[in-house]
């Protein structure tokens, strides 16, 4: 009896060793669908400008189109991040806190963007917003115009943009312990201080990530963009529309190497975020 309990004892702890079952060929068909789908097409990339001499590689990045391009595009995805944090949340907050009719038909409605094809959203948004459009033509005798300006653009990317911040707070929010708030509150603290000291530290990681996230697809937008972008040159032109035109004129390396400029920098911002996120998760867990 006590040699099969120890058979026993000495199978389980073999069989605690691995972390999942099968493990070993898990981690192997993860790591060749990674690369497949993640390396292959970034090593690609560099194989396309491997044509190109450093000069001719700087000249084309740097060029005076490209460079208002990639201001265009940095700037409107920026902004149109920043808004979409302030409202995003605010969605958040309301499809988790409160119960009203028509919640789940607003809490389906965030997937849209996902879900329609952008060159429609494009169309429907310059429609819209054009002089003659139902929002345009009521900014238009203030001298607003909307459509075929940074303005459209901006309001293009907070459109598909906003379904990341939402999902991203959104859970955090659903499980955040509500016995803090209420201890806050016995304790004297304003609403607004038991939101900026007990609700945001908490919810501050996710929405980061969603500004990441609504940030990096705004940079790479193109379909919901370039029709209400109007594509005027050294104003309303962005990175992807040079890519295209870089494609359609057989310029393979130079389309490849401004996509290149744009892919590092969404490294960088993805990276620094996840940096941020660690950092505030280690501060959380030691304080």
């Amino acid at each position: 009896m006590d040699t099969i309990l120890k058979n026993l004892k000495n199978f389980t702890a073999k069989r605690k060793v691995g972390v999942i079952p099968g493990f070993g060929l898990s981690i192997g068909i993860t790591i060749t669908l990674i690369s497949f789908i993640v390396v292959i097409p970034l090593l690609s990339v560099l194989v396309a400008i491997s044509g190109f001499t450093w000069k001719e590689f700087w000249d084309c990045i740097t060029d005076k189109m490209v460079l208002h391009a990639y201001q265009v595009s940095f700037v409107c995805s920026f902004i149109a991040a920043l808004i979409n944090c302030v409202f995003g949340l605010i969605l958040a907050w309301v499809l988790t806190r409160y119960k009203f009719p028509g919640r789940r038909l607003l809490d389906g409605l965030i997937e849209l963007p996902f879900a329609l094809p952008t060159a429609v959203a494009g169309i429907a948004l310059t429609t819209i917003y054009a002089d003659q459009g139902w929002i345009g033509s009521l900014f238009k005798p203030l001298g607003v115009k909307i459509s075929y300006t940074l303005i459209g653009i901006t309001i293009a990317l907070i459109f598909i943009g906003i379904p990341f911040v939402v999902r991203s707070v959104q859970p955090v929010l659903e499980k955040l312990d509500s016995q803090y708030e209420e201890a806050a509150e016995m304790l004297g603290a304003s609403r607004l201080r038991t939101f900026f000291k007990v609700i945001f530290p908490e919810i501050l990681p996710a929405l980061l990530t969603g500004f990441g996230l609504a940030f990096s697809r705004g940079l790479g937008e193109y379909g919901s963009v370039v029709f209400i972008a109007g594509n005027i040159p050294y104003k309303t032109q962005i990175a992807p529309l040079i890519i295209m035109g870089k494609l359609e004129q057989f310029s393979y390396a130079g389309a490849t190497a401004i996509a290149l400029v744009m892919i590092v920098f969404a490294f960088i911002l993805l990276f620094a975020i996840n940096f941020i996120q660690g950092r505030m998760n280690k501060a959380a867990k030691n304080s």
